[in-house]
């Protein structure tokens, strides 16, 4: 087959109606020969240097995939090369060509500055021989009596730069604290005010200046005033800042966008035709443009901008975290506590990979970066390899010291520039450089194989710290962790419904629709639960006045055992549950309420402190669908109950392993990828099987083990002697689905008792049903497990077997009139849907090929509302249990607004909500 051409085939729609909803589909498009068009015969997008396509609804790529996908339409390779040549030459022969001499231009250079023109969302761009020479082009735009405004904090170049023209050229120089617009704004004079130089976050002190307002204000006083940004700490992966109103955009391409430390570059963008034919004219005439070779390296770099920048900011922010829970001042617009984090989030995509922290003594800062191993002592940032340094003695130390302490800028500053090294080790080498310099930290966690030992009879506190030779460390008297995020999956039933009570396999899969709970800390002797979603359900309890006389506590290392306690389920049924509650409101919440008091009781052994919590709890998953809601719930209860009991090593033990990991605000969703371990997963499950048991009586595991751990499962009933058990979907890929809710409430009980009588009434058509599942359900297993079937013939065999499964289910009585008539629904699309769960109402589940139309997509959704049913659009086989644990100290009024954002978001809005507030480790 031509290389330009595709084959179109699915055997599960029938043309035309099929193409209609397809994406590319040849009879939609008019093509002939069952064929995709070849790329290059289709009109370009207007996104600069995307693939061209006449496709309806192509989105612009993103970021990351802009840096990889280097392409000048204006110089295309003579020989198509994928990676641009290096035209190593100083001259070129002719006399009509766009290039002669390669001061004044060079096609490889020209490929790096189209590049980064379109990644900097700039419409002109320069590369020179380093950052300071990017400066030095920009600041001799300026001329005598020009005066500039900058900021207090600034790289120690730039200082010497500026000095340098105040000096020689005439030049004013205005420094202040940027971070504050109303010391800015009575400096701009019209006429006088020629730049204002701005850096944010600033260096090395992580300040930020709100960009955006300061450009406002600046180009309204004086509109001459060219306002300028160092980018170079934030690179255009996170920050754009002629988008935000700047005028001129520079960065020292030597950090980030090289990324290695092999090359010295810098780069200049722009908007305004001007001055880009200024700065132009300059740097010709000048002769600093970059060379060819360090624009190849240059341009090489930019390709893993993201994914490198992704890593490091991951490990920044678990560096961060360590130093600021161990009582150091750290700068980081990452951490909760930085005072300029409001501002930063709005303006940039992300933290970054620098920070800096103070120990109170210039000494002890010099023995803990000699101490060092890991991190290199070195000036510069942006590359693989981690740096340490003192900027007072090293990068700024051309500041004058008075200049220096004047500014705020502290001796004993040390700045660490993060690398992509494995965060554990940066940590545990840093830990080791602190305490061989002098200072004992505290162990914030117990020992992993002993963490709280009953002899003792007192929960395990950290000792004082210990410092030399002042205390610098703030004692951590309050939680480390005051508020706790903890989420989980629902799940679907793919194959072998109702079968599986029969001893035939079932696979059930995790849904990314979820349950989440917010639990923070209380001080008052309570425990409070809060339902938003049943019925606005809230109630707590005086701890001391539960009945304790009724546990039988299971001691650290102890399995609850095969069943409930009677004892207690009774004492909490009389003597736990409110009383005075509306019994009919009460109902839907009763058995969630039960299970949360089991396991905060159970789960106390008599020497323990019992902890004051709050627990609020809200739900995407409709509930009562048979999609997993109470697994998921119980999911969160079981994580929230261990880590409040202090009776999982996800508190603290494992701590630095989960934050080096994941704890970031800006956190990209793992789609299955593990954060949390293993064994804290296994712990967590156990004792959701324990609360599904409080609620359902006697579950199968099935729902609450996708729920922790994500994914998907295949799980078989022991009968009559035969071996169950479950087995995890290695490399199972996760599928879009339509979840629709029939709103139609069913009972499970009377669905398997009738499915089971039709199975005796016939036995022979019976064994033949459960056979032909069962095969279903292999077929199944097979193909979800087998990564080297490609994606297009996965998803169309999973259609059939879901038509397939549907019709056998039917067949035994376990489908209904409501889910029949989705299933037509859904048939006019070219879509195969069968019913999930027990049946009988309930939700069907849809699968979504990944070429569907978006509009037709959103047309059937209507379709389904519009009889009366509830879609929801989500993936199967994504992440297990999730938990975000927050960090700072926050003010009972701040405490106060997260729980009422909580409960006040709307449901459709919860789950970007939930991300957005930080970095979520996921099983």
């Amino acid at each position: 087959m031509p290389s330009e051409l595709v084959a179109f085939q699915n055997p599960f729609l029938t043309p035309p109606m099929s193409a209609i909803f397809r994406k590319n589909a040849p009879d939609a498009l008019g093509l002939s020969g069952g064929a995709y068009p070849s790329p290059s015969s289709l009109p370009p997008l207007s996104l600069p240097d995307s693939p061209a396509s006449n496709r309806p609804r192509r989105r612009p790529y993103h970021f990351s995939t802009q840096c990889a996908t280097v392409d000048n339409p204006d110089e295309k390779d003579q020989y198509g090369s994928s990676s641009v040549p290096i035209y190593q030459t100083a001259t070129f022969k002719g006399l009509d060509g766009k290039f002669d001499y390669t001061r004044s231009g060079n096609p490889t250079r020209s490929h790096l500055q189209h590049h980064l023109a379109k990644i900097y969302s700039a419409q002109h761009a320069f590369t020179v021989s380093s950052g300071m020479a990017a400066l030095d082009v920009i600041t001799r735009l300026l001329k005598a009596g020009d005066e500039v405004i900058a900021g207090d904090d600034l790289y120690g170049g730039t200082n010497r730069l500026l000095t340098y023209l105040k000096e020689h050229n005439g030049v004013t120089v205005h420094h202040v604290d940027t971070t504050n617009p109303d010391l800015i704004v009575p400096l701009v004079q019209p006429g006088k005010t020629a730049m204002v130089l701005l850096e944010s976050p600033t260096n090395p002190l992580l300040k930020i200046a709100d960009l955006e307002l300061i450009c406002n204000y600046v180009h309204r006083i004086a509109p001459d005033a060219l306002v300028v940004v160092d980018n170079t700490m934030m690179s255009p992966y996170l920050q754009r800042p002629l988008e935000l109103g700047a005028d001129i955009v520079y960065d020292s391409g030597t950090k980030y966008l090289s990324g290695h430390h092999d090359l010295m570059a810098g780069v200049v963008c722009c908007n305004r035709g001007d001055i880009g034919k200024q700065i132009g004219f300059i740097i010709n005439a000048v002769g600093n443009a970059l060379s060819p070779f360090d624009s190849f390296l240059l341009l090489r770099g930019i390709k893993t901008l993201a994914i490198r920048m992704d890593r490091q900011q991951r490990s920044a922010m678990a560096v961060a975290t360590f130093l600021d829970t161990h009582g150091f001042k750290v700068h980081y617009p990452g951490l909760q506590n930085h005072p300029g984090k409001g501002i930063h989030d709005r303006l940039a995509n992300g933290p970054g990979a620098v920070l800096s922290f103070v120990t109170g003594d210039k000494a002890l800062s010099e023995r803990i970066v000699g101490a060092t191993r890991l991190w290199g002592i070195s000036v510069s940032f942006g590359a693989v390899n981690s740096l340490i340094s003192m900027p007072c003695a090293m990068s700024h130390a051309s500041i004058d010291p008075a200049v220096r302490a004047a500014r705020g800028l502290p001796e004993d500053l040390i700045r660490l520039c993060v690398g992509i090294e494995d965060p554990q080790d940066l940590i545990d080498d840093l830990e080791n450089a602190i305490m061989e310099a002098g200072v004992t930290l505290p162990s914030i966690m117990p020992s992993i194989v002993e963490p709280f030992s009953p002899i003792r009879g007192e929960p395990w506190a950290p000792p004082p710290l210990i410092f030399a030779p002042q205390p610098v460390l703030e004692e951590r008297r309050k939680p480390t962790h005051p508020h706790w995020f903890i989420s989980a999956p629902g799940k679907v039933i793919l194959f072998g419904e109702h079968a599986v009570v029969h001893g035939v396999t079932a696979i059930g899969a995790s849904v990314d629709l979820r349950c989440y709970a917010l639990a923070s800390h209380r001080e008052d002797g309570y425990i409070s639960l809060h339902l938003p979603d049943l019925n606005d359900w809230y109630h707590e309890w005086l701890i001391d006045e539960l009945p304790w006389d009724s546990v039988t506590p299971t001691r650290i290392g102890e399995d609850h055992g095969p069943t409930l306690d009677p004892r207690l389920m009774d004492a909490i049924n009389n003597r736990a549950l409110p009383k005075s509650v509306n019994e009919e409101r009460f109902a839907r919440a009763k058995a969630a309420v039960t299970a949360f008091l089991y396991i905060y009781m159970i789960l106390r052994p008599d020497t323990k402190a019992k902890p004051s919590f709050r627990f609020t709890t809200r739900s995407t998953l409709p509930i009562g669908a048979g999609l997993g809601s109470s697994a998921s719930y119980s999911a969160c209860v079981a994580a929230v109950n261990l880590i409040f009991a202090k009776r999982t090593t996800l508190t603290e033990p494992v701590r630095r392993r989960l934050n080096s990991e994941a704890t970031i605000s800006y956190t990209i969703k793992h789609d299955g990828r593990r954060a949390i371990p293993t064994e804290v997963a296994d712990e967590v499950n156990k004792w959701a099987f324990v609360a599904e048991k409080v609620m359902h009586g006697n579950p199968s595991g099935v729902d609450n083990t996708v729920s922790v751990h994500g994914g998907a499962i295949a799980y078989k009933r022991a009968v009559n002697g035969s071996k169950g058990g479950m087995d995890g979907l290695h490399g199972f890929r996760s599928v879009k689905f339509l979840l629709t809710d029939s709103q139609v409430p069913r009972d499970t009980k009377k669905l398997v008792a009738n499915v089971a009588t039709r199975l005796k009434d016939d036995p022979n058509r019976g064994a033949d049903v459960l056979d032909a599942i069962q095969a279903i359900s292999i077929e199944g297993f097979r193909a979800l497990s087998d990564p080297e079937i490609p994606r297009e013939t996965l998803l169309a065999g999973l259609s059939k077997l879901i038509k397939q499964n549907h019709a056998f289910l039917k067949e035994l009585g376990a489908s209904h009139i409501s889910l029949e008539e989705i299933c037509e629904l859904t048939d006019e699309f070219g879509l195969c849907t069968k019913l999930t769960g027990a049946g009988g109402g309930g939700c069907a589940v849809t699968l979504i090929p990944d070429d569907f139309y978006d509009d037709s997509l959103r047309i059937l959704m209507d379709k389904l509302v519009e009889a009366g049913y509830q879609p929801y659009l989500t993936t199967v086989g994504g992440s297990g249990l999730g938990v975000y644990p927050v960090t700072g100290d926050p003010t009972p009024e701040e405490k106060e607004q997260l729980h009422r954002d909580f409960v006040g978001q709307p449901r459709m809005g919860l789950a970007k909500w939930a991300e957005e507030q930080g970095g979520w480790l996921y099983v």
